[in-house]
């Protein structure tokens, strides 16, 4: 007998445990990266590019492996519930601007709950992580970074001033207090430095981002400078801080003792971070339709994490 199917008559489509199975794996591998996606990864990636060196720095060479890796991975999901928070405060705002238009809140692949839950959860993970496993100084620093970043900037500034970024960035500042806490349980001048060079750097790399989707954030009614002053006050405070940051990185010289290779990185980097600014600012009184205000964002990503790695490196070199 044969076991071939008449032409034109279909046969039922019996779903199959492993089809079943496979569409459980999908939906977690969804649910997983939306989870991902609310600890802004790529911010985090910025952060730890500050707070690793910091540490080499701190430790005058490589800092105990266990002090590093407790206060990477607290660090880590410190940031992540900030960030977490941070999306579940501006959900309305991430529905109004495209290009976060796909955040997971937004979509509908997490609710309100799940997100919340999930951010107090990283926030008492990371607290116990720095606590016990580094110190309790370190964990002190995340909790008030959590708290800067969600109460501050989230919720009284960011929707209210222009200088939004310029105070709220403190709360990008804190990975590098919370890295030299991690490894020497105290904070010392040159922390203090780095950490200020950071509250320098921010503005200068955050607006010009701003510029590039000024008209996102006008239909947000969220009062960056590109919207309230435009585009050459942008580039005259983006120059004012390019400077300022260059300044700062001369100061770590003699206060922390820095080598040869920091002082030439933090020289030449800073020179061609300044020269970036003025052209910004060039372009942007010109009044030229293709202002590339994203070539100085990307330079100032460039900029930091060449002077801390320099931060890092200087303190294993013997000149």
């Amino acid at each position: 007998m044969s076991n071939a199917t008449s032409p034109g008559v279909s046969t039922p489509q019996v779903s199959t445990p492993r089809v079943s199975g496979e569409r459980q794996r999908s939906r977690v591998a969804v649910k997983a990266e939306a989870y991902v996606a609310l600890t802004k990864p790529r911010v985090i990636e910025l952060l730890l590019v500050t707070a690793l060196p910091t540490m080499f720095l701190a430790a005058g060479g490589v800092p105990p492996i266990g002090a590093l890796l407790a206060t990477l991975l607290g660090g880590f999901l410190s940031a992540g519930s900030a960030n977490a928070f941070n999306m579940i405060l501006d959900r309305d705002i991430d529905r109004v601007m495209h290009r976060t238009q796909r955040r997971p809140l937004v979509t509908g692949t997490l609710s309100v709950t799940e997100a919340r839950v999930f951010a107090w959860t990283l926030a008492i993970v990371s607290t116990l992580v720095l606590g016990l496993f580094a110190n309790w100084l370190a964990a002190g620093l995340s909790v008030a970074a959590i708290a800067f970043y969600v109460l501050i900037y989230t919720m009284l500034l960011k929707r209210r001033t222009e200088q939004n970024i310029v105070w709220g960035g403190i709360a990008g500042c804190f990975p590098v207090v919370i890295g030299w806490a991690g490894v020497t349980g105290s904070l010392d001048w040159p922390a203090w430095i780095l950490f200020t060079l950071v509250f320098l750097w921010t503005p200068a790399h955050y607006w010009p981002l701003s510029m590039k989707y000024r008209d996102d954030y006008e239909a947000a009614e969220v009062p960056m400078l590109a919207v309230v002053r435009g585009r050459p006050m942008v580039g005259i405070q983006v120059i004012l801080y390019a400077w300022a940051s260059l300044a700062c990185t001369l100061l770590l010289i003699p206060v922390g003792g820095m080598g040869l290779l920091y002082s030439g990185v933090a020289i030449v980097a800073g020179t061609w971070f300044v020269v970036e600014a003025h052209g910004l600012y060039s372009r942007a009184i010109k009044g030229d339709r293709e202002i590339r205000a994203m070539r100085v964002f990307h330079a100032s990503n460039t900029y930091l994490t060449l002077v801390f790695l320099a931060v890092g490196i200087d303190p294993l070199l013997p000149f």
